[in-house]
């Protein structure tokens, strides 16, 4: 289909609605991503053309002075209402006019996929935020320091040696790991693993939690190792930044060290993925309007992303 340059700030107001995928830098908070990007959207919306001031009534009477002046006035107050010109009431568009909300918070720390719903988009944002889909992570530590919130912008606490530590023993404790996080999930259900009634639970697909403060992890692999340095791949529901930050501190313990997480990125919500956000650079409105189109393809594309059987896990 053919795509048509629109110029009528109205208009392109009315079809902004859907869900935006933006990435998020790294020490910014969610509710600064979420300013600055409607700031842009209203700065591109007002810089458009505007919709004319409204037209006053002919029937309404006119106090004039008893000059020849009160003809010329008379032409002017029926023609526009002055208080509704823009150089009377500020900009047509506001911040407060977009309604906006985030799928799902990442912490200061946390760069990557961030997704807000926008105005008629905020019914689609919270289909997907109550099915509750896997989100992505690469997680680096830094092996050798621990600090007291166990990320980087914190007093050192401890120091120990890590030569011991191996890219195979940080495989095998992540393997470890899944391993007993999913059978967790099982017992939380009450069937056993062994059982027939656990094949047919896990092919009704994952097993989510009913709680929503209840952190599950799917999948845990290691995918580079530079010593010091080591990097997961991470896969989960329910969990926060300082959850992930504490994992990484409580798995140098098991290899009996000591680290800290110096970076944490989302690099997929569901099937929104990074190499689909819109930089920091990029969030003006054509750039907006352009990705809201591309969501809506992924969305179109993935319909179980709104509606979709989930399993839970019972109290």
């Amino acid at each position: 289909m053919a795509l048509t340059k629109v110029y009528d700030a109205t208009t392109v107001f009315r079809h902004l609605n859907g869900v935006l995928n933006v990435y998020k830098p790294a020490g910014m908070k969610v509710g600064h991503v979420r300013s600055a990007v409607l700031s842009n959207i209203c700065k591109g919306l007002n810089e458009l053309k505007q919709r004319d001031p409204r037209r006053l009534p002919e029937n309404r009477p006119l106090l004039g002075t008893g000059t020849a002046a009160d003809s010329v006035l008379h032409n002017i107050a029926t023609s526009t209402d002055l208080s509704d010109d823009v150089l009377s009431t500020g900009p047509r568009y506001m911040p407060e006019d977009i309604r906006c909300a985030a799928v799902a918070s990442l912490g200061q720390h946390t760069s990557g996929v961030l997704l807000f719903g926008i105005n008629k988009g905020l019914r689609q944002s919270s289909r997907i935020q109550k099915n509750r889909p896997v989100r992505v992570y690469h997680i680096t530590g830094r092996m050798g320091t621990a600090t007291e919130n166990h990320l980087p912008d914190t007093h050192i606490t401890a120091r120990s040696n890590h030569k011991h530590v191996s890219a195979e023993r940080i495989s095998g404790l992540a393997a470890s790991m899944q391993a007993s996080h999913q059978r967790k999930m099982y017992e939380l259900c009450g069937v056993d693993l062994q059982t027939q009634a656990a094949y047919e639970l896990a092919c009704k697909g994952l097993i989510r939690p009913a709680d929503n403060s209840l952190p599950v992890i799917y999948g845990i692999k290691l995918i580079h190792f530079e010593r010091p340095h080591f990097t997961l791949e991470l896969h989960s529901i329910n969990e926060t930044q300082e959850y992930l930050a504490a994992l990484v501190h409580d798995m140098a313990l098991e290899l009996r060290t000591v680290a800290h997480c110096s970076q944490l990125r989302c690099i997929r919500h569901s099937h929104f993925d990074v190499t689909d956000s819109l930089l920091r650079h990029g969030w003006h409105l054509p750039g907006i309007v352009k990705n809201l189109r591309q969501q809506r393809e992924i969305l179109r594309e993935h319909p179980q992303m709104l509606e979709q059987e989930r399993v839970e896990l019972h109290a």
